[in-house]
């Protein structure tokens, strides 16, 4: 069974806005976490929290290719650990595909269809906010989603 969660977005802006809005913790927090301790870079470890679920939670920054792509592993603390891979291609200097991918969902765990639908459901709604922050300047969407 393949327990890999993947979800593309087309962001009508260039690659760097798009990385930029990531890695940036100023500008994370206007469309994903409330807040991220430091700039995403390779080697690091992260904390970033939810200020509106009384949540954090610590990334490690796997790799990092300016403006093509971020890789970094969460969940360890809850032992179960997965790999997201955020891939940037950008089409001319208008437009930028986005892809997540999010691998290591555990195959034989009784619960992974919700949780693939759970992480789909995130990511589909992540990158909505993140187009809209982008392309409208929308920065309210983020931590509207009711579980």
């Amino acid at each position: 069974m393949n327990t890999q969660v993947t979800t593309k977005f087309k962001i009508h802006k260039p690659a760097n806005e798009v990385f930029e809005a990531i890695v940036d913790p100023m500008k994370i927090g206007n469309f994903w976490f409330s807040s991220s301790s430091e700039r995403w870079e390779q080697g690091k470890s992260i904390t970033l929290r939810y200020d509106e679920y009384k949540a954090e939670d610590i990334i490690n920054i796997l790799k990092v290719e300016e403006n093509k792509k971020i890789k970094f592993s969460w969940g360890e603390e809850s032992n179960e650990e997965t790999v997201v891979t955020i891939t940037l291609k950008e089409l001319d200097n208008t437009s930028t595909i986005i892809e997540v991918n999010e691998s290591g969902l555990k195959e034989h765990d009784p619960e992974i269809v919700n949780k693939m639908l759970g992480q789909k459901e995130g990511w589909v709604y992540m990158l909505t906010c993140l187009k809209g922050y982008l392309e409208n300047g929308i920065r309210d969407l983020r931590a509207s989603l009711i579980h």
